[in-house]
């Protein structure tokens, strides 16, 4: 058995023999990179089809043999490269001033400007306009920490690039190595709910997606493949992922609902009334004010499990910044290259999809629980904890990975890829990785644009 899927199943208390009928196919390296990026995302992605297996179970009383090829998994650690409409790419949803700028001594930092209110904030500090030329000269003004610093304080995001060692000497690395991986947590009493019929592991059960970008939706369109009702929740005019969200949004329903409005929180709690999953990547204790909370949700949706992602971790200095799988790579090491290299990004979003593939395994985890034994439940992950987790399992040797590409060959490529069909045009996309023998993930509803289903469960 492979010894990050054996962690996982520790971390969830599950058995050892809970991955007896399960094989990962092949290992590490795939891509060019040192990290065990195959080896923790096909861990990660077994683990999320061990949960459904074991609700298959509960319903049937039979197992499946479940199967993982490593270098599927590796590519499903950068689905959205694949995603195409009508045959064509759609542009990327990157904005021109985000990115690595060297400051005053030579080192580096690193702005993410994606979002309009993030790039205004960062160019407000910064004092300069929106484009490349006026950034660089801005940010060869300052300090690395310090602009990060003071990015930091206006509500912006940015990170000063910095080595493992230089990661692991801050406050925040100290919190995050002191936090579990993943937790599973009751949170309230609740009588044990049983699985609805179905003929799919998630068959009946209903979940509320209000993440953004990568690890969240993941986690949905995982809960969606093995059967769930997903229902994506966002705000007309909110910032996010352009055309790629199809990728992520296979699957699900897809409404708009703005909690600034009492109509949209009332509209947002009839949905949670009828849900059993409550997904969300917003900063820890931002939902909090508008009565969206764990405890909350515990109170007046008894049995629902709450399951809740962020940048930094729970706890330590940091634990209230912004961030995305980008920031990390660059706070925490992974972006690094040398003190005379100019910073570069792994070949693949492992923080991001690895965490989203665990927050699907916590939260089917947390629903086994719950038929069994009753109770509302906390699933919570980190992205920093996740690149905690990939970097503890070491770097494979120079030589194993010298020369090899950033993508498989195209022929093999195919081999897991598969087209649907949406409202948009013909998507070309990758296809589950992981194998059931008896109930083979799936999507059963079409990528939709954001916004394109009224707020209400269909009957």
């Amino acid at each position: 058995m492979s010894q990050a899927l054996l962690e996982l199943l520790q971390w969830a208390e599950l058995p050892a023999d809970a991955a007896a009928r399960t094989v990962i196919e092949g290992a590490d390296p795939v891509f060019g990179t040192r990290y065990r990026i195959a080896d923790l995302g096909a861990a990660s992605i077994a683990a999320a089809a061990i949960a459904a297996d074991r609700l298959w179970t509960l319903r049937t009383g039979r197992r499946q043999a479940i199967s993982v090829p490593a270098r599927a998994a590796a590519v499903a650690l950068r689905s959205n490269h694949y995603l195409k409409i009508d045959g064509s790419t759609p542009p990327r949803p990157t904005d021109k001033v985000t990115g690595f700028y060297p400051v005053r001594d030579g080192r580096w930092i690193y702005l993410h400007c994606n979002f309009p209110n993030l790039r205004d904030r960062n160019l407000g500090v910064l004092r300069a306009a929106a484009n490349p030329a006026a950034v660089a000269a801005a940010v060869a003004q300052w300090d690395g920490i310090a602009l990060e610093e003071a990015v930091a304080a206006s509500g912006g995001c940015a990170a000063f690039v910095r080595s493992e060692d230089e990661w692991a000497a801050t406050p925040q690395a100290a919190a995050v190595a002191a936090e579990p991986l993943l937790t599973i947590e009751r949170i309230g009493d609740a009588p044990a709910e049983p699985l609805p019929p179905g003929d799919r592991p998630l068959s009946g059960l209903r979940a509320l997606d209000l993440t953004r970008v990568l690890a969240g939706p993941t986690c949905a369109r995982t809960l969606a493949e093995h059967g769930a009702d997903v229902m994506r929740v966002s705000r007309e005019g909110l910032p996010d992922s352009g055309l790629f969200d199809l990728d992520t949004g296979l699957g699900k329903l897809s409404t708009y609902i703005d909690l600034r409005e009492p109509a949209g929180v009332e509209q947002l709690r009839a949905l949670v009334r009828g849900a059993d999953v409550f997904s969300q990547s917003y900063r820890p204790g931002s939902l909090d004010a508008r009565g969206f909370s764990p405890q909350d949700l515990a109170q007046w949706r008894p049995g629902i499990v709450y399951v809740t992602l962020s940048a930094w971790g729970y706890s330590g200095p940091w634990r209230q910044r912004r961030g995305y799988d980008t920031v990390v790579q660059s706070a925490n090491g992974l972006a690094w290259r040398g003190p005379d290299q100019r910073p570069a990004f792994l070949p693949v979003s492992a923080q991001d999809y690895i965490a989203g593939y665990l927050m699907a395994y916590g939260a089917m985890t947390a629903l086994e629980r719950r038929a069994r034994e009753g109770g509302s439940w906390l699933v919570r992950i980190s992205l920093a904890g996740t690149g905690h987790w990939l970097r503890r399992y070491g770097l494979l040797d120079p030589a194993a990975v010298a020369g090899l590409p950033a993508d498989l060959p195209a022929d093999e490529l195919r081999n897991y890829l598969m087209e649907s069909d949406s409202p948009v045009g013909r998507l070309t996309h990758l296809a589950p990785v992981a194998r059931l023998s008896e109930t083979p993930a799936r999507w059963t509803r079409p990528a939709v644009p954001l916004g394109a289903h009224p707020p209400a469960w269909p009957a």
